[in-house]
This record gives structure tokens, C-alpha cells and sequence, in this order.
């Protein structure tokens, strides 16, 4: 049997499909390129981005076309989807299963599969979180490792806290095991992931299952390991690797994580901050708990410890009610940090979002001429 696997969305949706390829690999599915072929086509779909979701429905007409020519094919869809999106696909697709039920991923397409196909049996507990499946890595340079998922910040134009809850952090223990693993297959870079890395916090049960040999004596005592300490802790680690993560928020974004940053080799010097929008007012829409003056002050502070590093940020444009002027705010502010490099989307009202009630007011064409100014000044320069 072929699976083709088609994944959108950011580092956490490719890692989640690292861990079903390992799920489907465990079933005797073959990945095949050619859809044509397969006998399931499973998309990890995000509710992110309007275009994602429209790429998906254009799709539609194709795969149901492989379904009349093969009836035994399952088209299945996961990941980050928020409800509207997922009735609009409830009459036009066999499975649609949160990224949470993935360990049950077996057992549901074994109740969709009406004839006499035998699905090898391999070891499946559907308790168990789909953090502790193994990941069948797809980079051959990058392996990344989700150290937690879900989001508190609720930024009014964000569908995460709806598609993957609140917060929640990994314990470290677990962290360290798999980069350990990591390590020993030789990847060179270790990808931490999160929706808000900077937030990370893991309770130490006890004492003793403090890693006490890689904490400095000043540490041992410590019962919380907040994600500078979890970065102290897998720099210790022996073997040739450098440290990356993603995503950070800048009202989370301490001295403590500046400090471990600057010091610490092991870790990249790059640094992914958004700060979506130059403007004040705006920001404050966004829900974003900080000011261009917040935001530049911190600037400041990290090119001080951290005279080499790459910086680049997330930012949107046209979000609603966004004047020229304030445009102007954010061509201006990033003139003056000079971004090493940003991810520039067009505003889209996002389903469940607080910013989904505002009047999307920028036109098209208005947010195509912003973005093709910011792109010019920061990416193509």
C-alpha cells in the first residue's frame, strides 16, 4: 500500500508529519510522489493562511476523480483547522482526525476500510501522546524537536490557540531523550519548535530526576527548568551540533534568554522575532502586549550582547483599519532595524479570530503594493 503525504503550514506541521510517517510506516504504507497511485493521501493541513486552505479545495475535484477510479483510496486530513474549515470538508473527504488522536490513526483507517485488506499489526497504544512517537525525519541537515505546542497570547488574527489549545510544554526529560537520539544520528542542527518557545516551562517532579550532571551547582536546587535552562542543558550535551528555535515572542524575550544566547556556542546566532506591524495602534488590534518602543529597546539590547546576529521577523500588512500612514510606521521601523530577513503576508480574516469581526478593509490590490515595498526594502536588498 502508498500513502502521499502533502504537508502546509510552518516547522511544527513538518515535524507532526515526521511523526505519521513513522505511524504509517509501522502499518507497511510505502510514501509514493505520484498521488495517482496511492492508496491514501493525507494532508496536514493549517488554518493559518487563507491560501492553504484554498489550495486544498482546489485539489478536491482531482482526488475525488482518483476515488471513482479507485474506491479503496482514503483521503484523510489533520493538523492545524479551525471548525468552519473542517465542515467545509466533512462531505468531501473520508477522515479528518486532530493531530492529538494520532496514535489512534490505525484503528480509524482500519474502520474505513470496508473490505478484506489486512493492515499489519504493529504496536499501537491510543493512550499515549502523540509527542512520544518516534519521527521519521525528513531533512537530511534538520531535525526538528517540538519542546511544546499550543499558544496563551491570543493575537486577535491567530487561529492557534483554537486549532492547538492552550500551552503546553514537553517535560525536559522527554526533550532530552530525543536529542539524544538526534545526536547520535548525526544531524548537525536541532530545531527547537514551539508556538512560543520563550514561554517554555517544565516541572522537575524530583530531585533526582534533575540530569544533575549538566546543571551548574547554582542550578541543582532549581525545581522549574524555563527554556534558557532547557537550552544550558542540551548545550552541555557532547557532539558536533548547533541549537536553532522557533518561534519567540518579544514580550517573553528576557535577559536571562539574551545571556545564554550570547554565551553559549552551541547555539545559533539567529533569532526569528515578529513584530508584525511598526505601528502602535495597530499592535494593540493585534493584541500583541508590547510597543515599537518595547520592541526596539529589546532590539538594542540583543545587538549589544549579540553584535552578529541574524535577525528576522514576521510581519502583516493590511490588517484592518490599517491607514497608509501606519503602513508608513513599519517601512520606517524597519529601516531603522534593518531585518536580516522577514516573512511578509497579506492580511486574511481568519475563522473563530477576534480580528475576523473587524472590517477587512485594505484592499487586495493595497496590501499587494505594501507587500511588494516591504519585500523589496528587507529581501531583496
Amino acid at each position: 500500500m502508498f500513502y502521499k503525504l502533502i504537508t502546509f503550514g510552518c516547522q511544527m506541521n513538518i515535524s507532526d508529519s515526521e511523526r505519521i510517517a513513522t505511524i504509517l510506516k509501522k502499518m507497511k504504507y510505502q510514501p509514493i510522489l505520484d498521488e495517482n497511485k496511492a492508496d491514501l493521501i493525507l494532508v496536514n493541513a493549517c488554518s493559518v493562511r487563507q491560501k492553504a486552505i484554498d489550495r486544498i479545495f482546489g485539489q478536491m475535484k482531482n482526488w475525488q476523480k482518483l476515488k471513482k477510479k479507485n474506491p479503496r483510496l482514503i483521503i484523510a486530513l489533520t493538523g492545524c483547522i479551525v471548525k468552519k474549515d473542517k465542515k467545509k470538508f466533512e462531505n468531501k473527504i473520508d477522515l479528518i482526525f486532530d493531530i492529538k488522536e494520532l496514535p489512534k490513526l490505525k484503528t480509524k483507517i482500519k474502520n474505513l476500510i470496508k473490505d478484506n485488506i489486512k493492515i499489519p499489526r504493529c504496536v499501537q497504544n491510543d493512550n499515549i501522546d502523540y509527542f512520544h512517537i518516534k519521527p521519521e525525519y525528513s531533512s537530511k541537515n534538520v531535525a526538528y524537536a517540538p519542546i511544546m505546542t499550543g499558544c496563551n497570547n491570543f493575537c486577535s488574527y491567530c487561529v492557534v490557540p483554537y486549532t492547538r489549545g492552550r500551552e503546553i510544554s514537553r517535560p525536559f526529560e522527554e526533550i532530552l531523550k530525543e536529542i539524544k537520539n538526534i545526536i547520535k544520528k548525526g544531524y548537525k542542527e536541532i530545531c527547537l519548535l514551539g508556538q512560543n518557545v520563550n514561554s517554555y516551562c517544565s516541572n522537575v517532579k524530583c530531585q533526582m530526576s534533575l540530569p544533575t550532571a549538566d546543571l551548574p551547582k547554582a542550578e541543582k536546587p532549581k525545581l522549574k527548568i524555563n527554556f534558557p535552562k532547557l537550552l544550558k542543558l542540551i548545550s552541555k550535551m557532547s557532539g558536533d551540533f548547533q541549537i536553532s528555535f522557533f518561534t519567540s515572542h518579544p514580550k517573553d524575550m528576557s535577559d536571562e534568554l539574551i545571556n545564554v544566547m550570547a554565551k553559549c556556542e552551541k547555539i545559533k546566532k539567529e533569532l526569528h522575532l515578529p513584530i508584525q506591524s511598526g505601528d502602535d495602534e495597530i499592535l494593540k488590534k493585534m493584541n500583541r502586549k508590547y510597543t515599537v518602543k518595547d520592541y526596539l529597546k529589546l532590539v538594542q539590547k540583543i545587538r549589544k550582547k549579540i553584535p552578529n546576529i541574524f535577525l528576522s521577523t514576521d510581519i502583516i500588512i493590511g490588517f484592518p483599519g490599517e491607514t497608509k500612514k501606519q503602513f508608513e510606521n513599519t517601512v520606517k521601523l524597519c529601516e531603522k532595524i534593518k531585518f536580516n530577513k522577514a516573512y511578509i503576508s497579506q492580511y486574511s480574516p481568519r475563522p473563530e479570530t477576534i480580528a475576523s469581526k473587524l472590517n477587512d478593509d485594505v484592499s487586495k490590490q493595497e496590501k499587494k503594493i505594501r507587500w511588494e515595498i516591504l519585500n523589496e526594502l528587507i529581501n531583496e536588498k
